[in-house]
């Protein structure tokens, strides 16, 4: 199916609630936050709950590999019924039947919810063969599955389209999700999660065990300063497009880019020592990204 196609299922009959379960992870950003537009926070939470059950999946307790790929693998399923018209499985109804009605009433492309489903396969898979990333290019494939389609799903919403402003959207999503890894070292590594290319730490002679030990050496440091870098020229590349959407949904896409953008002076301040401490976002940080956002 192309990814830009939309599907129109019909709606299946289902006791479960049709309104997504709420947001209860630790979030930099902004979901579904009073700067969205009220119609649409409903249909934002249906996305979330989607991607961040299957992400849980894919993350969160002991299941093993083979475990996790068999329930991502029934979750597809599901996704794949919904958008059919059928009724999902009872195991996620309370995620499947508010997004069905979601795919129903705004015609979301069905492909890029696929598209984040491929990537969290992928995350279990190179974690149980203890494998990394190649390169940038290797790794911006993995961005475009799993951070991109959520920005080109929320300009769907927007009615927002246009070449340049899919490919800012992706900017956007790309940098936000670098700056979480580059954020979130120190609890990947220890989990077998390598996103620091291998080409990258070649460059700036960055030695693996010293890596995997969470050890701040200046070459370390170096490729990690390197990476944040890579990451907010992403950011910045694609920030114009907060003036493209409309009112509170321009307001809180500023928010965002601007918390990306705050994690990643975090990271870069802390001068490598990420690998074993997590930069978080507190009260001043947030007054920070307001004013910026003020002036952008």
């Amino acid at each position: 199916m192309n990814p830009t196609q939309s599907t129109s299922p019909a709606a299946a009959p289902s006791t479960a609630p049709a309104v997504a379960p709420p947001v209860t992870h630790y979030e930099n950003f902004p979901v579904a936050s009073l700067l969205c537009p009220p119609h649409l926070r409903p249909v934002i939470a249906a996305i979330y709950a989607f991607a961040r059950t299957a992400d849980d999946i894919a993350d969160e307790g002991d299941a093993l590999p083979a475990e996790r790929l068999t329930d991502l693998a029934a979750f597809n399923a599901d996704l794949s019924a919904i958008a059919e018209g059928h009724a999902p499985s009872p195991r996620w109804a309370d995620v499947f039947v508010p997004l069905q009605a979601v795919l129903v009433s705004h015609h979301l492309p069905v492909p890029l919810l696929a598209d984040l489903l491929s990537a969290f396969a992928q995350d279990v898979e190179k974690t149980r063969d203890a494998d990394g990333y190649a390169d940038r290019t290797e790794l911006l494939d993995y961005c475009r599955r799993s951070a991109n389609p959520v920005g080109r799903l929320l300009l769907h919403l927007y009615g927002v389209d246009g070449e340049k402003a899919l490919s800012q959207s992706d900017d956007i999503c790309t940098a936000l999700q670098l700056a979480n890894f580059w954020q979130d070292l120190s609890v990947d590594i220890p989990r077998g999660r390598h996103y620091l290319p291998r080409e990258d730490c070649a460059a700036h002679g960055a030695c693996q065990a010293e890596l995997l030990e969470l050890r701040s050496t200046p070459e370390n440091a170096r490729l990690i300063l390197g990476v944040a870098a890579w990451a907010r020229a992403s950011m910045l590349r694609g920030a114009p497009l907060v003036h493209r959407l409309p009112g509170r949904a321009g307001w809180e896409l500023r928010l965002v880019v601007q918390g990306g953008l705050r994690i990643l002076d975090k990271v870069q301040a802390l001068k490598g020592a990420s690998l074993h401490t997590r930069p978080r976002l507190n009260p001043w940080d947030w007054c920070v990204m307001l004013g910026r956002a003020l002036v952008m």
